[in-house]
């Protein structure tokens, strides 16, 4: 299995996060994804390849333009104002508020970011296309007969919403891949979602359509982020009605819970028939990450990446969240390589 790594993921660097009250050491860090890289060379997976560059087409086949052109203009507007410090919201539009753009770059800022945890930086557009070129790379790898890929994309992505961002995303690497098999051919594709957090990114955008079948397994959002949306009643709308599968637990789950889960997700998939799977892959459901609360251990991955290649689909692993940094790669390999000996 071919690895897109591009080293501009470094650009993106927080040192420090608000969590829980307070300002603690950055938990999403270039380090995640060094460790990843390191393991998967170690383990000799397959050949790392740097991404091809692609334009902004696929990005706003699924992002909002005005929403993108604010991401890319942010820190120079930012900047202007305020000095190159990392950029903020000043305040969150209320409800029932009038949606007038501003003058203000923090007031702009608070339209389109909906927490504190991804502040804008010099590097923070850059980084991010290149973790979209790293996924849209997978896509192209796998039009041209491979089986599967890994896109060890950084930022992860799938937070990020149609004209949102938050959650450590700032552009949805498996909402674009997903759009750009389709744009290539593919009558279904199907995304699997197994990062600890709802991929509410990703269903936000894929909500209304038939085409694109969007299955979650997650921690229930009335015990953890992003709350208010990745509820088991939300199955999509319009012709995407029955198209959206959430499937959330509860803290402490361990892998038989999570398997049962996993399992019904697949069974959706199966029945949906795509042509192309895109799992957004996050391990932060291992029991010793710092932000999460299910209980898997690393001899539960390999059986999980089994699990997916019995579905026998052309496959892209895109990468997300994990915060236990010593285990990620180890985590992260572990699950690939149950996938790879499953397909054998």
């Amino acid at each position: 299995m071919k690895t897109i790594f591009s080293d501009k993921h470094a650009l993106q660097t927080v040192e420090r996060e608000f969590y829980r009250g307070g300002w603690v050491e950055a938990f999403e860090i270039p380090r995640r994804a060094e460790l990843v890289l390191a393991a998967v060379t170690r383990a000799g997976l397959g050949p790392v390849t740097a991404p091809q560059p692609f334009d902004l087409g696929p990005v706003l086949a699924v992002h909002d333009a005005a929403f993108v052109r604010f991401l890319e203009g942010a820190w120079e507007s930012w900047v202007a104002e305020m000095g190159p410090v990392p950029a903020y919201p000043n305040l969150w539009p209320p409800r029932r508020s009038r949606t007038i753009p501003t003058v203000r770059p923090g007031a702009e800022l608070g339209r389109y970011v909906v927490d504190m945890s991804s502040p804008i930086l010099a590097g923070t557009w850059e980084a991010a296309r290149a973790g979209v070129d790293c996924a849209l790379t997978g896509v192209a790898l796998i039009e041209s007969g491979e089986p599967a890929a890994f896109a060890l994309s950084r930022p992860p992505g799938h937070h990020a919403g149609r004209d949102y961002f938050g959650g450590y995303c700032f552009l949805n690497n498996a909402a674009i891949a997903a759009q750009q098999f389709r744009s290539l051919g593919a009558e279904r594709v199907a995304v699997l979602d197994i990062d600890y957090h709802h991929g509410n990114g990703t269903q936000d955008i894929f909500y209304d359509r038939g085409d694109v079948l969007t299955v979650s397994v997650h921690a229930d959002p009335v015990q953890d982020y992003p709350y208010y949306i990745g509820f088991a009643d939300e199955t999509g709308e319009g012709e995407g009605a029955g198209a959206n599968l959430n499937l959330p637990l509860p803290w402490g789950a361990d892998f038989a819970a999570y398997r049962s889960a996993l399992a019904e997700g697949l069974a959706r998939i199966r029945a949906f028939a795509p042509d192309r799977l895109v799992v957004s892959l996050g391990v932060d459901t291992f029991m010793d990450d710092p932000i999460s609360q299910f209980r898997l251990e690393s001899g539960d991955y390999p059986r999980i990446g089994a699990m997916i290649a019995a579905l026998g689909l052309p496959t892209l692993f895109v990468m997300e969240g994990g915060y236990a940094i010593e285990a990620i790669g180890e985590n992260v390999v572990q699950l690939l390589k149950g996938y790879e000996a499953e397909r054998g």
